[in-house]
């Protein structure tokens, strides 16, 4: 009878480290996931290139938020970088 008993006690045990290394690849991704913020990608401070503001509503839908990573609007809707932007002085 202890052969039995040994046999379920290793099935659990290997039940329980199958369920922690899930745990930790699940969390991995998340983390990974956060550090992105943006699937759209990111927007880098005095720098249009490549960037869509459709895809960051967050930065570009905020004037203060927009200017802090030193963008400004023209009147005719388009975005520019600020002349004496900084990439140093601006939000990253």
């Amino acid at each position: 009878m202890s052969g039995n008993m040994s046999g379920k006690k290793a099935l659990v045990g290997l039940a329980i480290t199958a369920a922690i290394s899930a745990l930790g690849l699940a969390s991995a991704a998340g983390k990974d996931s956060d550090d992105r913020h943006d699937p759209a990608g990111s927007v880098t401070p005095c720098s249009l290139a490549g960037v869509n503001p459709v895809y960051h509503p967050y930065i570009f839908g905020n004037p203060a938020i927009a200017r802090s990573y030193g963008f400004v609007r023209s009147p005719d809707g388009s975005w520019h970088v600020q002349s004496n932007c900084s990439a140093e002085n601006q939000r990253r």
